[in-house]
């Protein structure tokens, strides 16, 4: 299926969704079609290829302090690698670790293998004598959405 752009109100670009969505919000009249393909119908609406919304959707979250922490956040944000060797990662690992009062945040935790997160253990990486291949960062939106 074909992704729909869809626009606000205010003509702002939001995301893309499937043909099907789009269609769908058609159907419930919280959407209009903005752009079509020519002489394309589905029933009674032109094929669409960019939607906008009926009212404005309020898209503060969008530019705020970027995503909250998650699991699947920091390995997207790590590409799945270990940021300690490098292989495929499929663990998190605290630098500092949560029994010293490291918490879960985007700066504190990197994506790792089984074996380097097992070599580190409830240790530093500085006193496990490993050095990190990455800076843990905080991800935008843009960034996470991409990979």
């Amino acid at each position: 299926m074909t992704a729909v752009l869809v626009l606000n109100a205010d003509l702002g670009p939001l995301h893309r969704v499937t043909l099907r969505h789009a269609v769908r919000m058609l159907l419930r009249e919280v959407a209009v079609v903005h752009e079509s393909e020519p002489d394309r119908l589905i029933g009674v609406y032109p094929m669409p290829k960019v939607v906008r919304l009926v009212s404005y959707v309020v898209t503060r979250w969008r530019f705020g302090n970027g995503p909250a922490w998650s699991r699947a956040g920091v390995h997207a944000r790590d590409g799945r690698r270990c940021g300690y060797c490098g292989k495929d990662a499929t663990t998190i690992d605290h630098i500092l670790p949560r029994s010293r009062g490291g918490r879960n945040t985007w700066k504190n935790t990197v994506a790792a293998c089984t074996v380097c997160n097992q070599r580190k253990g409830d240790r530093t990486p500085a006193e496990a004598g490993m050095v990190l291949r990455v800076q843990p960062s905080v991800p935008t939106w843009h960034a996470l959405t991409q990979r």
